[in-house]
């Protein structure tokens, strides 16, 4: 399934994404969900509920008549790695990165989480605005000391997301937490894509486009660490809860490291797409006042 948050007719709702449209699944199932995170917080039942829905639908809402929000509205963390494609550590080598022994968490505050197809901030406080195109993990059962065997278990789906950086801000500082946090700086979306429909989140493709010039072209088969060894070793350290989004990390082709550096300015149209997912795509907007 492909979930998603959405409003229409001034209403948040939850529904599913089909090729024939967009299943309101806050009418249909029971408890009437307003969002994505109340259906996962329900259990593995209310799942097969939404699927069965899904499948027996006979009325959909129209994609283009509603408004795309964030499938999770503000997750209880959201976190990314460092460093964790092998493209992106040999890009930065002759700066004196190594690959990394251990996964790179760092924080991003949850107020930057942004709508799919929303606009972009160019902060005032910087001309540093970057890209990273990054697979996002949801998960979708609490859990605490998960071994790399049972790690997938606990996925509820899986996102596209853009790292967006203030890259002068995210040095300031080892933890790089507020470079990482500016208002609108954490796009992610359209949907939440269920595992029944990626066979293997380690061999995913990963393109993000700036104004249509393509800037990073990977694939997850790059990562250092693979979801199921970033979610165990996380596990390790707290407990992971239902509807938290984990970053996993972007391929080489940031603007930052281009020669000559390559930020982003109002006007510039960023897009990610990673296969069989889907694709976001945000304008860049001068802050408002």
């Amino acid at each position: 399934m492909r979930l998603l948050n959405y409003i229409v007719g001034g209403q948040h709702r939850a529904g599913a994404k089909t090729e024939a449209g967009i299943v309101d699944l806050t009418a249909a199932l029971r408890g009437n969900p307003v969002e994505v995170v109340d259906i996962l917080q329900r259990g593995s039942h209310a799942l097969e509920d939404a699927q069965e829905c899904v499948a027996s639908a006979r009325s959909f809402v129209d994609p283009t008549s509603v408004h795309v929000l964030a499938p999770i509205l503000r997750p209880g963390k959201f976190l990314g790695v460092g460093g964790n494609f092998m493209s992106h550590i040999d890009e930065v080598r002759h700066l004196g990165f190594k690959t990394p022994e251990h996964p790179i968490w760092f924080n991003k505050q949850v107020t930057c989480v942004n709508g799919p197809f929303d606009p972009i901030y160019a902060p005032r406080d910087s001309n540093q605005l970057d890209y990273e195109g990054e697979l996002g993990i949801v998960i979708g059962k609490r859990c605490r000391r998960v071994s790399v065997s049972d790690a997938l278990e606990m996925v509820a789906g899986y996102v596209v997301c853009n790292d967006v950086s203030i890259r002068d801000w995210q040095l300031r500082a080892p933890t790089a937490t507020i470079g990482k946090s500016f208002d609108t700086h954490g796009p992610f979306g359209p949907h939440l894509v269920t595992p029944d429909e990626i066979a293997d989140p380690g061999a995913l493709r990963i393109r993000t486009w700036v104004n249509g010039e393509l800037r990073q072209d990977g694939s997850t088969s790059e990562m250092i660490f693979s979801c199921a060894a970033l979610i165990s070793d996380l596990s390790q350290r707290c407990t992971l809860e239902i509807g938290d989004v984990l970053s996993v990390g972007s391929p080489a082709g940031v603007g930052g490291l281009r020669n000559p550096p390559a930020y982003l300015r109002a006007g510039d149209v960023v897009r990610v797409e990673i296969d069989r997912i889907g694709a976001i795509e945000n304008i860049v907007c001068e802050e408002p006042s």
